[in-house]
């Protein structure tokens, strides 16, 4: 059944209202129309979900249309669960674009992307089954490929705070495959037609194999972010503006990531955050999750360095710096002469540390203004108040 072409804003709006009110109607708390890569052996198998536009918590007249467009497709929305995925039709496509008629000329550059998505589609000749639309309207454990790669994309936009999605079960989601740029294969694919490609010269360079894309396959990051090496960044990682990630050592996973500007020569491990105008030198690691924290995510704040080699595995506050090749973890023994420990004291008001010289790192976790270095005679882990300021260099960033 085809929807009535909407003639003006107020209609539009009046429109909404009426959709929203029907029975059994719910609101998403996101949405997104994504182009999927099926499996080159099994067409039912979604190996990667792209979306164009991301809506989190936002746009919610969009949600109202699409929702409309796919019922007048005889399509039925299931709102009684935690997602909802559909694929679309030209039937689909054809209702949104009488829905949205009032907003069509408008719908350039950053104005109205949801109505740019549904006029790109109405010029492609064939929808066929490649194109979705994903639903969520309830923050749990995500059920399919298209809700993976809806919560990857609001984590990398930055639409959803790192640490604040539900990603519980994606990874038994996901397929292994082979990414040759942008396109996934499947691994069984490869194997059953290894000897005829490369007898042919076809045979693809794989980039990598992994459950997850590379960031950059899907993000355009901050004209001022800087990716030397595309392996290094993780889909699903969230870059700040003003991010340098360097070659070499450096790695970002998904979930985790930068709030300002950051120098990352290190690995910042799932679920790890790094405060704005902090350096993580070269081979540093901040642990994970699942990588020695007993489930403490690692938050580092800002103005903090640790320096090439070491290892924290304890959040740390502002302005600390963690020398070169040092291992700090929760059950770190850590000397504290007391005169430093005043000092520490005075820049942290409101902890009480208490007395005594000797400290577990879990003591310390979260205060500023600590350098954490080795006596060189004794070997003793020590830490001090810190008096060097870690700027950025501003032009880098």
């Amino acid at each position: 059944m085809a929807l009535d072409t909407i003639s003006s804003v107020e209609q539009f709006k009046r429109f909404v209202e009426e959709i929203k009110a029907s029975q059994g109607y719910r609101e998403p708390i996101a949405f997104g129309i994504a182009r999927v890569d099926r499996g080159q052996k099994n067409a039912e198998r979604v190996l990667q979900a792209s979306y164009t536009v991301v809506n989190w918590r936002e746009n919610f007249g969009s949600a109202a249309i699409f929702i409309k467009a796919l019922q007048e497709a005889r399509c039925k929305v299931d709102f009684s669960g935690s997602e909802f995925v559909a694929t679309l039709n030209d039937t689909f496509v054809q209702n949104a674009m009488a829905a949205f008629a009032p907003f069509l000329a408008e719908a350039v550059g950053e104005s109205h992307r949801n109505v740019q998505v549904i006029k790109t589609m109405a010029q492609l000749e064939d929808l066929g089954k490649d194109f979705r639309i994903t639903f969520l309207f309830e923050d749990t454990n995500p059920q399919s490929v298209e809700a993976v790669y809806l919560k990857l994309y609001a984590l990398s936009l930055g639409k959803a705070p790192l640490r604040g999605i539900n990603l519980n079960g994606a990874f038994g989601l996901l397929s292994n495959v082979a990414w040759v740029g942008n396109k996934p294969y499947e691994l069984e694919y490869l194997r059953e037609n290894e000897i005829e490609m490369k007898l042919r010269g076809t045979y693809p360079t794989v980039d990598s194999v992994d459950k997850f894309p590379r960031y950059l396959q899907h993000i355009i990051p901050a004209d001022n972010t800087r990716i030397l090496d595309a392996s290094r960044v993780r889909m699903g990682a969230q870059l700040a503006a003003g991010t340098t990630v360097m070659p070499g050592a450096s790695y970002i996973n998904f979930n985790a990531g930068t709030l300002g500007p950051v120098m990352v020569e290190g690995r910042i491990s799932s679920s790890a955050i790094v405060g704005s105008g902090s350096d993580v030198g070269g081979g540093a690691s901040i642990l994970g999750v699942l990588s020695g924290t007993d489930g403490n995510p690692i938050t580092i704040g800002e103005n903090t360095l640790l320096g090439a080699n070491s290892v924290t595995g304890l959040p740390l506050g502002d302005g600390c710096i963690v020398d070169a090749g040092i291992t700090i973890l929760a059950g770190s023994k850590v000397k504290i002469a007391p005169d430093e420990l005043a000092k520490i004291q005075a820049a942290n008001p409101g902890k009480d540390l208490g007395s005594g010289t000797i400290f577990k790192g879990s003591m310390l976790q979260g205060l500023n203004g600590i350098h954490f270095r080795q006596d060189s005679t004794t070997g003793e882990m020590v830490a001090r108040r810190s008096t060097r300021e870690v700027k950025l260099n501003e032009d880098l960033h």
